[in-house]
This record gives C-alpha cells, structure tokens and sequence, in this order.
C-alpha cells in the first residue's frame, strides 16, 4: 500500500474533525497543532476555515506571519476583506513603512472596490521600491481607475526586465483596446516570439489582431506556424483560405508540395494553372493509392483539356475510352456525365447517346444551367430546333451572355430551321 494511501484518509479524517470542533476545543491546541490545522485547511483550499486559525494564531501569538497568512486566506475566499484591512492597517500603525502590508493593502482595497485607496497604496509602494512584483502589483490599481498610460509604463518596466508572456500578454490587451497601439502590439509579439519560446496564446493574439488589421500575410504566417506545430487540418484549411483570399495560386502549390498534404487541393490548383504533366502524375498517383474510379474520370478531362487541338481524333477517343472505364466502375457523378455527354454531342461521336447522358445529369441537377446549354446543343446537332430554342432561351434567360459558348450556342440556335 503506498504512502499516500495511508496518508490522505488520515488528512481528510483530520480535517472533518476539525471542521466541527468547537471554540473551546481549538484554544486548547499548541500552536504548532494549530499551524498544521491552518495549512491543511489551506491546502485543501478550505480559505475561510484557514482564516479563522491563523487569525487565532495571530491574536495569541502576535506574529506578523500568522496575521499575513490570515489576510492571505481572506483574499482568496473574498470573505472577511474590509475586516482584514482594518486588521493590517493596526498593525502598520505600529509598524510604519512595512512594504509587505502595502503588497496585501492593494488586492484587499481593490476586492473591496476601493479603488482611490488601493491606488494611493500603489503610489507609496513605487516610491519605495523598484521591484518586479511590486511594479506589476502596483499596475492594477491604475487599470481599475482607467489610467491605462500609466499601467502600461508599469507592465513594459515588468517585461523589460523579465521578458515574460503573461505580462506582455496583459500590455498587447492594453494597448489593442484602450491606448490605441495595435501595430506596436504586434511588434512587440512578433520579436518575442523570434526571441523567446512561446505557448500558443501569443500566436492565437496575434491572429485576433491581424484579422482586426485584415493583415492577411500575417495570418498566413502564424497559421503556417501553427500547422507546423500540429498537422491539425483546421490550419491546414486556413492556409488554403488565405491563400485564395490573396489569390496567389503558386504559392498554395508550393506551400503544399513542400507539406506533401491536400493533394486534392493541389490537382484543381494544377489544373487552374495549366501545370497538367504535374496533374498527370498526381492522377496517377492518387489512383494507385485510392483506387476511386473518380481519377479515370478526371484524367478524360485533363487529356481533353491539355489538347492543343481539340479536334484531335486519336485524343478524342483516348477521352472517350476513359470515360467509358471510369463509369464502367460506377462513377456517376453529374459533373462528369455533362463533360462526357457534351463531348460525344460536339464532337458528333454519338448525339443521341450523348443526350441520354445528359438527361442522366439533369436527373441529378435538374436546374443547371450547364447540363441545360448542353442538352439544348444536343438538341441542335438532332436539327429539333425547337426543343433546343425553348431550353436554351432558359439558359440565356438566367445566365445572361457573358460566356462566350452561350453566345455561340444561342446564335447558332436562333438561326436553325
């Protein structure tokens, strides 16, 4: 059986029974008894009970360290508080200029909210003392009473000379809502973390003040950060966003060649960008490891729209025979029948086959203005002038003539007899 099994049954039986013990059974402890009550009641952060001890402690013995112990538990259970100052202020009468009362005067008078008493207190105790921890205790009082000029001198003395997080963390806060310096805010973040190791909460500031500043780059950067740290998808999707927001397609690509990650991603920004020997080989490779007939479909796309002449019967028919394998093996998706229905039609392979095709994906999208432009051609190529003029005035209708192969179509449309 290990110690602490042992052990914390006694404490906590302990600490019961002293919980119901009465006024006259405590004064007959020793002191040494009483302090090892006060600390237990402290550790099991029972503050108000660890008051009350060391507060009797205080009143038999007179020692300034059970009455700091007792002030201390009031401040952390926010009980007894203006009881306490009372308490600290006799005993600095008697014992003036003791910087420790003012290090507890200033929380006791601010969770009292009294704020004027709390920020003379700080006054004395910068006057008499340079200190790292009285300097930041001292800053409080002054954010309380809204002067924030004053506070963040304060804190920037702090973290000149500690360099530490939560302090600057604390001026950035400062400095974005209240004095009007959020570029000095960043400054100030972007050389502590090239100069220091940081926990996230500097980069997850940095990103909230760069969306303020709509500071794309900057957000790029420290998502780049991030994933780097954790390959969790959510950066990786940031990434991608900025990247799109800026429009910098090559640096997307580069940005996941070097990861070797969104390789989904990185074939439609291949595609965008003409690059189709890179498109091919991630095809490829993408079929070897998925085996999803979705890439046999896509490479009939990507061979018909590398072709320089599209007209090309060799390639036609290499487009043709992928398309037939990738549907052969159940792909179905409308996007690919439009592409292969619309490919039989304008090429004249097989119109009525490619009609067929084409309703299959109105079956799925019965409303898109593609597959519609793409039935009314097949319609057009039958010379049923009629069926292609209704379906097609329904594309111009709500697509307007901004492309360029509507316009084509409707012309040739209107004109068929």
């Amino acid at each position: 059986m290990s110690w602490n099994r042992i052990v914390y049954p006694f404490i906590t039986a302990f600490i019961l029974s002293m919980g119901v013990m009465q006024a006259k059974e405590l004064r007959v402890l020793s002191e040494d008894e009483l302090i090892i009550q006060g600390l237990l009641y402290e550790e099991y952060r029972a503050y108000n009970r660890s008051r009350a001890v060391f507060g009797r402690l205080y009143d038999t013995t007179g020692a300034k360290v059970y009455l700091f112990k007792e002030v201390t538990a009031a401040l952390f259970s926010k009980t007894n508080i203006n009881e306490s100052i009372e308490r600290l202020k006799l005993w600095d009468d008697k014992h003036p200029d003791t910087l420790e009362v003012k290090r507890l005067l200033i929380p006791l008078y601010l969770t009292a909210h009294r704020v004027r008493e709390a920020k003379t207190e700080a006054e004395y105790l910068l006057e008499r003392s340079n200190e790292v921890m009285d300097l930041e205790l001292a800053s409080t009082p002054f954010l309380y009473t809204g002067e924030f000029k004053r506070a963040l001198d304060l804190l920037s003395r702090v973290y000149e000379k500690t360099s530490n997080e939560d302090v600057l963390l604390r001026m950035v806060v400062i400095m974005d809502e209240y004095t009007n310096e959020r570029t000095k805010a960043i400054q100030l973040l972007e050389t502590h973390r090239h100069m220091n190791i940081v926990s996230n909460d500097v980069y997850f500031k940095l990103l909230a003040l760069y969306v303020k500043e709509n500071n794309v780059d900057g957000i790029l950067s420290i998502y780049k950060i991030l994933y780097e740290q954790d390959k969790n998808e959510k950066y990786l999707n940031k990434i991608i966003d900025a990247y799109a927001y800026k429009r910098d397609i090559d640096g997307a690509i580069g940005f996941l060649e070097k990861n070797k990650v969104g390789e989904t991603i990185l074939y439609e920004l291949y595609k965008r960008k003409k690059l189709f020997d890179k498109a091919f080989l991630l095809i490829d490779r993408l079929y070897a490891e998925k085996k999803d007939a979705r890439w046999i479909a896509e490479k009939a796309v990507l061979l018909f729209e590398k072709a320089e002449d599209k007209n090309d019967k060799k390639m036609i028919k290499e487009v043709i025979s992928y398309f037939e394998e990738a549907i052969d093996l159940g792909v179905d998706d409308s996007i690919y029948l439009n592409y292969y229905g619309y490919t039989l039609i304008d090429k004249e392979i097989d119109v009525e086959k490619g009609i067929k095709i084409i309703e299959d994906a109105l079956k799925q999208q019965p409303h898109n203005t593609y597959y519609l432009d793409s039935l009314a051609w097949g319609y057009y190529k039958q010379k049923e002038c009629k069926k292609a003029y209704e379906i097609m005035k329904r594309v111009v209708d709500e697509e307007g003539l901004d492309e360029v192969e509507i316009i084509e179509h409707w012309d040739a449309i209107q004109k068929c007899k």
